[in-house]
């Protein structure tokens, strides 16, 4: 590797997490060994923090969580920062989502996903089968559990803390105009946007991201980027790869994500490339 990191982050879709949307026991034990012997583990993922407990096994510990692409920061439950989109942008982007016909899923801090009632025809009619070629398995699953489980439809949104937009099309067509619309509106609402399939768009905050998050959860720790690593697989992960000392792209990552980095798993996110390749480089 050339360098011993102090902290390690981990995506999670596509990275600890396999197309079943399951992280393995195996992954689960390499980073109890790694925490063990001193090692900082940390998961850098797009979810939300309410999100992570269905899909990891009993007993998965880590040093903190950054979640929603940036927007929150967590150390053993605790909030450590937590930005917030905007009612007014909130309000502003279901209108243009409705006018759009583009499935939306807000996520609150602390409650669940919503969409609004009167938006459920067309948001379920995104979800019918079957699944479009395009689109990952893994995705898929996600909109049908939230569709069935997760979503709760609501006549209005109520609070004023809220993590991230979701954005998901059938076809590329439809989610690339639906971009084109948000750039739009950036002239209107400064926001960011973050993509990490090619049938999805997600909203935070302006000027954050994954790196950003990864900053403010090293100084709680005394730590710097030059003292970390980093694995990732898509596009959503480009701003925390390029924020460490030292990038890894799972197997299963995109040609633009495998250009920029220092090293390419052996194995996919569905073979536990991530179990393979910290055993292997950590001797363990």
């Amino acid at each position: 590797m050339g360098f011993t990191p102090k902290a390690i982050f981990l995506d999670m879709d596509g990275t600890i997490l396999n197309h079943l949307n399951k992280v393995t026991m195996a992954t689960k034990d390499i980073i109890d060994n790694l925490r063990s012997k001193g090692f900082y583990v940390f998961v850098a993922t797009g979810r939300s923090y309410d999100e992570i407990a269905g899909v990891v096994p009993e007993g998965f510990k880590v040093d903190g969580f950054v979640t929603s692409n940036g927007m929150a920061g967590y150390i053993e439950g605790d909030v450590v920062f937590e930005h917030s989109l905007s009612i007014e942008l909130v309000e502003k982007i279901i209108e243009r989502a409705r006018e759009s016909k583009v499935y939306y899923e807000l996520f609150p801090y602390g409650a669940p996903r919503v969409t609004l009632k009167q938006d459920q025809a067309y948001v379920e009619n995104e979800i019918r089968e079957p699944k479009p070629e395009g689109v990952g398995i893994n995705e898929w699953l996600s909109r049908k559990q939230a569709i069935k489980e997760e979503i709760s439809w609501e006549e209005t949104i109520e609070g004023n803390r809220f993590s991230k937009f979701y954005f998901f099309s059938r076809t590329k067509e439809h989610i690339n105009n639906w971009k084109n619309e948000l750039e739009q509106l950036k002239h209107e609402i400064d926001f960011t946007t973050s993509i990490s399939s090619g049938h999805n768009v997600e909203v935070m905050v302006a000027n954050v991201n994954k790196a950003t998050g990864i900053k403010q959860i090293l100084d709680q720790f005394n730590l710097t980027s030059a003292e970390a690593m980093a694995i990732g697989d898509s596009h959503n992960d480009l701003p925390m790869l390029d924020f460490v000392q030292f990038s890894v792209a799972m197997k299963n990552a995109g040609e633009q994500i495998k250009e920029v980095v220092d090293e390419v798993t052996e194995f996919t996110c569905d073979e536990d490339g991530v179990y393979h390749y910290l055993k292997s480089k950590f001797n363990l």
